[in-house]
């Protein structure tokens, strides 16, 4: 529910950016913006808003790249935890009598299969 949280949240903030541009505009325009003192140059607090998407795209390329290294130091580290092998004592015996079951495919083992077989030659 958390990361469903976060990526809405990751997801919805530069249109947040621009709903509170929208919201404070006036007050942007009147104390925030760099040209509030030239208003011939027709800026209306564009500026701060320009500025202010240039700072939450720089925090989202930073955390992008915290988080990849985050993926990379958990993978590191998860393979040290999958290939972790323990050395294990095993016994295993050699049988003295060495003998071999061969049962030729030539003898009958039922009369069924002496009736029912392809033909030979």
């Amino acid at each position: 529910m958390s990361l469903l949280v976060l990526m809405l949240v990751k997801a919805w903030i530069i249109p947040m950016v621009y709903l509170d541009f929208e919201l404070r505009r006036d007050y942007i325009v009147a104390n925030l913006c760099v040209n509030r003192n030239r208003p011939q140059l027709h800026c209306d607090g564009k500026c701060y808003l320009a500025k202010k998407l240039a700072e939450t795209k720089k925090q989202e390329e930073s955390q992008a790249a915290k988080d990849y290294l985050a993926s990379l130091i958990y993978q590191v580290m998860d393979t040290r935890q999958r290939f972790y092998f323990k050395a294990q004592d095993s016994v295993s015996e050699i049988p003295l009598v060495v003998t071999f079951n061969y049962t030729s495919r030539f003898a009958a083992l039922l009369l069924a299969d002496d009736i029912f077989h392809p033909p030979l030659g």
